[in-house]
């Protein structure tokens, strides 16, 4: 078992984070806690919460490990530095108040053991966020998420950060964001009905719409 290896940026308590998930569950958007640490747009809808770059890194990551998904890694990004927005202690350069460090906030000796230098343009180091993400996502693999089983990965949360209710509230981010990217999916294949010049109704698919002969999802 793993001692409480990564330690987030927020004051954390059960209470409050178990009610920042029921906000998630009851209104629709992504509320994160309140914090000094925060910018004043804490409250965010969908996607719109993880900058593009960020995004292309959580779900190149996932695929290192079959069965993560990119939306786990996703939530652990917006619970540990708002996806490498938040400008508190620790998370671009020296430590918090735990000795956690970078976007992911990995303690010292845990990036070292999961270190991955996914950014080949720059020294490896929990700073940047690709490595940090990349490292994660290893991390994540070896405590149980390979395979995608919802024990392993549970567990693999856990393992990141020993509470229960940081594992709950993770998985409440990363179901937030399966249900806007879906609906990014379904909005971008979705047929649209246009006008002709004489006045005829005619249908044209938009990416994997029904109209081009492919399936959408």
């Amino acid at each position: 078992m793993h001692i409480c290896r990564v330690l987030g940026i927020y004051g954390r308590t059960a209470a409050a984070l178990s009610l920042t998930a029921a906000m998630l569950a009851g209104t629709g958007a992504l509320l994160l806690p309140a914090s000094p640490a925060f910018s004043p747009r804490a409250l965010v809808a969908g996607l719109g919460a993880i900058p593009p770059r960020y995004l292309a890194w959580y779900q190149g990551a996932a695929r290192t490990c079959p069965g993560l998904r990119w939306e786990v890694l996703a939530g652990i990004g917006t619970m540990e530095s708002d996806n490498g927005r938040s400008r508190a202690r620790g998370v671009h350069h020296g430590q918090n108040r735990k000795g956690a460090e970078g976007p992911m906030q990995f303690e010292p000796a845990t990036f070292r053991e999961y270190a991955v230098r996914a950014d080949r343009s720059a020294r490896l180091t929990p700073y940047d966020p690709k490595d940090a993400i990349f490292s994660a996502a290893r991390m994540l693999c070896a405590d149980g998420a390979r395979g995608g089983t919802r024990k392993g990965v549970r567990g693999a949360i856990f393992a990141y950060n020993h509470a229960h209710w940081y594992v709950r509230d993770v998985l409440a981010i990363a179901s937030r964001y399966t249900v806007a990217a879906r609906a990014l999916r379904l909005k971008a294949c979705r047929p649209v009905r246009h006008h002709g010049h004489h006045g005829h109704r005619f249908w044209r698919g938009r990416g994997r719409g029904r109209a081009g002969g492919r399936r959408c999802g």
